[in-house]
């Protein structure tokens, strides 16, 4: 209490440090002058959901206090910001420079160009994200020369973590579908936007009331960031039990949200963590090295749907894992409570590969398609229906772009998807049915984690033998996977052909499902 009565001598002595229009700006550590202008609204006073502490002499923590305009608010910690509740709206509290020396692991500390960057891109993010349920919903920003202040919805419910720990750690199938329906529809809709979160955990879903069926809402974007469908993040950050392998490898995308929703599945599940050790080292070690158990209580006991989902959620191979839509395309949660699968940014990626090869390689995707099973087939159907095919059942890039059109926010114009239209212009000329589109839409790397990948690639080679394979030289076969005259092809491509009559032997098939793989590129080069 000696110290924030000090705090608060100290700030009716000298004021802090945003300035404002025209006023000088501060410095970071190596004498860098710092703009912490934002641009956030200044009209503090004009807004009944903003209030002004009268004083913190005497500031007891968790009570209710009494503010200049009379009314009365909480003061929490809560996910590393402070938090005045205030009716039925939430401040956060970003930045106040009195209080960084005694709040500096609560508070986010802008003392440097990057702090600074990360509290405009939160507020950018928060305010592009809107137009899902399981979104906390995000009301205004303001500034003045203390106070970066962000007002959003408040949830009263508790954090999902404080549920499962209510329960004993255990839930059952059901009642787990309920909430990783939820968490799956939300964070589709992020990757959709090209917005990954890269900190989802139990604490960072909020029930919006006490009601046993709440609405769960995702929150702290804190992490969060835009990122291209053909794009790779490198920066280690989340939280060490529910971090992505490929996050610690410094290569990854929207696939490590998946790899999160998979350990919170196995949470609600058996009530354990997949993953443990007593050290963030050790926890780190065993993402990276240990594979998570299903052969211990309970899950010897649940449905085989169940431990099938998954661990398709914990696949190490991010390529291999599914995507937030597929989960909700998997037999074990689609019939729960006409749940909706929306659209797969997956989809636009693939296609935009499948457009861009050539006739070879799509005449083997066309082949292995057609061995696709019925629980397969539903995750296409699904994407197909979403694109609003015409009577006769084919799509053009119009469907495509109307369809990102119609679910698009500010945050999809900030990570510029719609430009990556322009890799499907070849659309605008013809149609594709809905037989060339499972073709375009499959993943290889996917189909390739299942058990039964060597039967059905046999099976599809047969089906191409039979209608696709034709005699072609070397030649040719490097023309079509676009090698250079500096590459060696007869050295690489020599055992892709039957000697006996010159066709794509069962080795080059499979091996033209994958492209020319990075480690034959470097051998070669």
């Amino acid at each position: 209490m000696a110290v924030l009565r000090r705090l608060e001598q100290g700030k009716k002595k000298k004021k802090a440090s945003i300035p404002e229009e025209g006023e000088g700006e501060s410095e970071d550590a190596t004498g860098v002058d710092l703009d912490k202008r934002f641009g956030f609204s200044k009209e503090f006073t004009s807004s009944s959901c903003v209030i002004e502490l009268a004083s913190f002499e005497s500031l007891p923590l968790n009570m209710h206090l009494s503010c200049q305009k009379g009314m009365e608010f909480v003061l929490l910690f809560v996910n590393t910001r402070l938090v005045f509740k205030v009716g039925r709206m939430v401040v956060y509290i970003v930045m106040t420079c009195e209080m960084n020396v005694l709040f500096q692991s609560n508070l986010l500390v802008m003392t440097t160009a990057i702090a600074i960057e990360d509290v405009r891109r939160e507020v950018k993010l928060l305010r592009g994200l809107t137009g899902h349920s399981n979104l906390l919903q995000f009301h205004d920003a303001f500034e003045d020369s203390d106070n970066v202040c962000i007002v959003m919805e408040l949830c009263e419910g508790g954090e999902l973590l404080d549920r499962i720990l209510s329960r004993g750690g255990k839930y059952s199938e059901d009642d787990a579908k309920c909430v990783l329906v939820q968490i799956l529809s939300v964070v589709a809709f992020c990757h959709l936007q090209s917005v990954v979160h890269r900190d989802l955990k139990p604490e960072n879903f909020l029930y919006t009331s006490k009601d046993e069926n709440s609405q769960l809402k995702v929150i702290d974007f804190g992490l969060s960031d835009f990122v291209r469908p053909d794009e790779r993040l490198n920066d280690i950050v989340g939280s060490a039990y529910y971090v992505a392998p490929e996050v610690l490898h410094r290569s990854y995308c929207t696939e490590a949200d998946v790899w999160s929703i998979g350990v919170i599945a196995y949470i609600l599940l058996c009530g354990s963590r997949p993953l443990w050790a007593r050290t963030e080292s050790g926890i780190f070690r065993a993402v990276l090295k240990s594979d998570p158990s299903f052969d211990e209580i309970p899950w010897p006991s649940l449905s085989p749907e169940a431990k099938d989902f998954v661990k398709h959620l914990l696949n190490k191979d991010p390529r291999k894992r599914m995507t937030a839509a597929q989960a909700l395309s998997h037999p074990w949660i689609r019939n729960h409570n006409d749940v909706k699968v929306p659209h797969d940014i997956l989809i636009f990626r693939l296609m935009k590969a499948y457009m861009r090869s050539s006739s070879l390689p799509r005449a083997a995707l066309r082949a292995l398609s057609k061995t696709l099973t019925v629980d397969e087939i539903y995750y296409l159907k699904e994407q197909f229906a979403l694109l609003e095919p015409n009577k006769n059942g084919s799509i053009t890039l119009e469907n495509f772009r109307m369809a990102l059109m119609k679910n698009a926010t500010d945050a999809m114009k900030d990570s510029r998807i719609p430009d990556f239209l322009s890799s499907l212009n070849a659309l605008q000329y013809r149609r594709m049915d809905f037989e060339e589109f499972c073709a375009a839409a499959l993943s290889v790397h996917q189909l390739e984690a299942l058990d039964c990948w060597e039967q059905r690639t046999c099976r599809a080679y047969e089906l191409f033998d039979k209608d696709g394979n034709r005699a072609i030289v070397i030649e040719e076969l490097a023309s079509e996977l676009g090698l250079g005259p500096s590459i060696p092809v007869h050295a690489v491509l020599n055992d892709w052909i039957r000697h006996t009559d010159g066709k794509l032997s069962f080795h080059g098939f499979v091996k033209l499902l994958h492209g020319i793989s990075s480690r034959t590129m470097a051998k070669v080069q």
